[in-house]
């Protein structure tokens, strides 16, 4: 029996994903990246926005009408929005065969193998309960053998306004630091070259553990592992920040200069009403302390505009910050009400039009910002590591996708380059080699070539 899984949402919800592929294939069954040679689909949906939603949704009929066409036996839906709407979704969704919650998927490939026979569906899987510092079960990487992401804790403490993590993945749980080391001890043994650690706020990691654990002393064990690698750290919080993580990112070989480190917004009103912790000010000294103690950092952050309250002045502000401190690798959305947050019954709402122009305006000073620092790197000798090689049409050698280490997978601009036919012989994915930067595409990527000295 073939199965298929569609990936919706963050790097978090793809572990979750790797995880379902794991199960399936302990199950022994076919695991297919080719939807129309699956006989079941299993969409794991996203539920952060309404964009989001509305994305799942679509999948979801999508996969369901081909299900009524007779194109294939079952569909199952998991995920955030099974977390969130289990209820809603089980009404109106009748021809899905099978709804699974995030926490536990183990018991999850039992149950395809069965109503992807024609047996008849449980409806509904329960999460198996599980101690907050367990390991992940075993995962089907998803990610090119270059990277991996490594979660280190689930849930989130915080509970700002306009977000509902909280409620669909529950209070913040960090995994014990041994199980967290084992995990990415195979990672690198299995020959992956970035560990990218994620969480739902990684500098929350270790305070709930006790014996005085904080983030830094995770990133240091994973970085001090035998191998060939490098670690880099997102979603951290700006409050509370663990100042000795700065050291790591200034002085250690294998830990990326890069933080990503969302601030939401840079007016202290809006900090507020997002129930935000600090001011304006304290996310700018925050900002000047990182970049006083790691002078090379690349900071990447995600801003929300149009949250109920917000003026034009506001949006002045934000758009300063990222200017002031060149905040070129930048996610900006605009405010989607969440029900059951505080944020959902917040006044005066900004009309959906004057978001939209205030995220463009946000957008066009990114975009800016991008390019003249990525014009900067024009000249530079890099060193890049390939996450995909693409032959070019008639055999003229490869088309290699890379990354410098001021950039994030998935998320931040890529290094380009082209290499000789022969050359993939001894550069494949997850090779690090020097590159020239020789100029910046319309997309902002550095197009680059090889040191062939």
């Amino acid at each position: 029996m073939a199965v298929a899984l569609v990936h919706l949402g963050c790097a978090r919800n793809l572990i979750d994903s790797e995880l379902i592929l794991a199960r399936m294939a302990e199950e022994e069954l076919l695991v297919t990246p080719v939807l129309e040679d699956a006989s079941v689909v299993v969409i794991n949906t996203c539920s952060f926005i309404g964009e989001a939603r509305a994305e799942s949704y679509a999948r979801i009929e999508e996969q369901v009408e081909r299900k009524r066409r007779g194109e294939l036996n079952a569909v199952v839906v998991a995920g955030c929005l099974v977390e969130r709407y289990r209820r809603q979704l089980i009404r109106q969704l009748p021809d899905v065969d099978l709804f699974c919650e995030i926490s536990d998927y183990r018991d999850l490939a039992k149950q395809v193998r069965r109503i992807g026979s024609g047996h008849r569906s449980p409806g509904y899987l329960e999460a198996i309960e599980r101690r907050a510092g367990d390991r992940e079960d075993s995962r089907l990487l998803a990610t090119p053998g270059s990277y991996a992401y490594l979660r280190i804790s689930h849930g989130c403490d915080h509970g700002c306004s306009f977000c509902a993590i909280p409620i669909m993945r529950g209070k913040h749980r960090s995994k014990r630091l041994p199980e967290v080391v084992a995990e990415a001890a195979e990672l690198v043994e299995h020959g992956v070259r970035e560990l990218v650690v994620v969480a739902e706020d990684s500098t929350a990691w270790g305070r709930d553990l006790g014996g005085g654990q904080e983030l830094p002393d995770l990133v240091r064990e994973v970085a001090d592992l035998d191998g060939d690698h490098v670690v880099r750290v997102m979603y951290a919080y700006p409050n509370r920040f663990p100042w000795a993580l700065t050291e790591l990112l200034r002085d250690h070989p294998r830990v990326a200069p890069y933080l990503d480190i969302p601030v939401q917004h840079a007016a202290t009103d809006v900090l507020r009403a997002m129930r935000r912790h600090g001011s304006g000010d304290q996310v700018r000294k925050i900002l000047d302390r990182l970049l006083e103690e790691v002078p090379d950092l690349t900071l990447r952050t995600t801003m929300l505009v149009g949250f109920p309250g917000e003026t034009d002045a506001h949006v002045d502000e934000l758009c300063e910050l990222i200017e002031t401190y060149s905040i070129g690798r930048l996610g900006a959305f605009t405010y989607s009400p969440e029900e059951d947050t505080p944020g959902f019954t917040m006044e005066p709402r900004v009309e959906a039009h004057v978001a939209r122009e205030r995220l463009d305006r946000v957008l066009s000073v990114r975009d800016s910002v991008l390019e003249r620092t990525q014009r900067a790197r024009i000249g530079q000798r890099i060193d890049a590591l390939v996450d995909e090689l693409h032959p070019l049409p008639g055999g003229d050698g490869w088309r290699a996708v890379a990354r410098g280490e001021f950039d994030a997978p998935e998320v931040d601009p890529l290094v380009l380059f082209h290499l000789e036919p022969h050359e993939s012989e001894v550069v494949g994915v997850g090779a690090t080699l020097e590159v020239d930067v020789r100029d910046v595409d319309a997309e902002f990527n550095l197009v680059a070539e090889p040191v062939r000295e």
